[in-house]
């Protein structure tokens, strides 16, 4: 992807984010300190949670104000909306909100100072729309569409994660939208060790892991951890929209094959004690290491990185995954069939475990494939768009222009 134009300056940018514990929080983040970094008065504004989360007031030039929210309307909303007018009036260029629900609350409360400033002084509003819509009806779904017409119809620009969330914001009436740039952290160097212990549990319920030693570099096909095991290596939150229950699942159809592949999935969330009780009542062997520091000696040590999300939009595991050269499997669903191109991944259905089962026993069985998918995906990877390449984006979506 080409860098984007460079952008006229602005001065001050403010930031409005909803309660998160994910990727959402890290890219905003991201974005803070590098406008930061280019002389950018910068104030975040949300949650208390979620500044406990990210520490966005611990970054150099950048202030936090809290403004209470859920994730879901309440009584609250409405103290929520005078809240973020007040803090808002502070005279920013651009205001940029990152969620549906973060984007819809501050249109209503730039609503005001927007329609009152002459026209070449309001602040520009960009909301950025991370997530998919709820699955199923219901009044969640009437909600999420109540406030994908009100940012549609609000914000001078919708910037997107994948292009499914696009074609709805565009049939939402949206006037200008684009594709959001949610680039993974820069890489740092490679590990240069020739090994690494890397501790995981010995079993599905386990919880004082054991340490296995494993080679840092990307392992050829025939290689094997020294527990004579391949590892399948997931990593993500623990909730339902990453469906790791479809992962173990599929391990389930592949306890056949000698040795058995051994499964890791990294993270923490609401679904770790359920997923443990699943593993277990299908005799699966998984490791849950709970959340972790050493993602890229873990792509290194995987034989196959598999992503079964039911939804997805930018993932920075699956970036992560492709800068590291990783054999991938992922489910064909948002934005994950434009990260990985044609062919630096098998890409299954979402939710069949005997499509991702089969996909995975193809990788083990067949190096050649393996070692095709590893060379596409670093290829990919290097070509994916940098945090710099992601805070001159915004840059240039706050003064207006179109991007190159």
């Amino acid at each position: 992807m080409p860098a984007p134009a460079s952008p006229v300056r602005v001065a001050r940018v403010a930031l409005v984010v909803g309660t998160t514990a994910g990727g959402t929080g890290a890219h905003v983040r991201m974005l803070a300190s590098g406008l930061a970094g280019h002389g950018i008065i910068v104030s975040v504004i949300g949650p208390s949670s979620t500044d406990a989360a990210f520490g966005f007031g611990a970054l150099t030039g950048v202030t936090f104000s809290p403004a209470e929210f859920g994730d879901r309307p309440g009584p609250a909303d409405a103290a929520a909306v005078l809240r973020l007018r007040r803090l808002l009036n502070s005279g920013a260029d651009a205001v940029h909100a990152h969620g549906l629900r973060a984007g819809a609350l501050t249109a209503l409360a730039l609503a005001a100072r927007r329609r009152r400033a002459p026209r070449g002084q309001r602040p520009r509003l960009v909301v950025t729309v991370h997530n998919a819509p709820p699955a199923g009806r219901g009044s969640r779904v009437v909600i999420y569409r109540l406030l994908e017409r009100i940012v549609a119809r609000r914000a001078d620009l919708v910037l997107c994660v994948s292009p499914d969330l696009e074609a709805r914001m565009r049939a939402a009436g949206a006037r200008r939208v684009d594709r959001a740039i949610v680039p993974a952290p820069d890489p740092g160097p490679p590990p240069t060790s020739p090994a690494s212990v890397i501790p995981v549990a010995t079993s599905a319920t386990s919880t004082s892991p054991a340490a296995i030693s494993a080679p840092v570099a990307p392992p050829p096909p025939s290689a094997t951890r020294a527990s004579g095991r391949p590892m399948i290596l997931a990593v993500g939150r623990l909730a339902a929209q990453k469906d790791f229950g479809t992962l173990l699942a599929a391990a389930a159809l592949w306890r056949d094959l000698d040795p058995e592949p051994q499964v890791v999935i990294a993270g923490d969330g609401p679904l770790a004690a359920d997923l443990r009780a699943h593993a277990a009542s299908l005799g699966v062997d998984a490791t849950f290491p709970g959340r972790r520091d050493d993602v890229p000696d873990l792509l290194a040590a995987a034989m196959v990185f598999v992503l079964p999300s039911r939804w997805e939009g930018q993932p920075l595991i699956l970036q992560e995954a492709l800068r590291a050269g990783a054999a991938i499997v992922a489910t064909r669903v948002g934005g994950t069939p434009g990260l990985v191109g044609d062919d630096a991944a098998m890409l299954v259905p979402p939710g069949d475990a005997l499509a991702l089962a089969g996909a995975v026993r193809a990788v083990l069985a067949d190096p050649a494939l393996a070692a095709r998918l590893r060379a596409a995906a670093a290829v990919r990877g290097a070509a994916l768009p940098t945090e710099a390449d992601a805070v001159t984006a915004a840059l240039t979506a706050y003064a207006g222009r179109p991007r190159s």
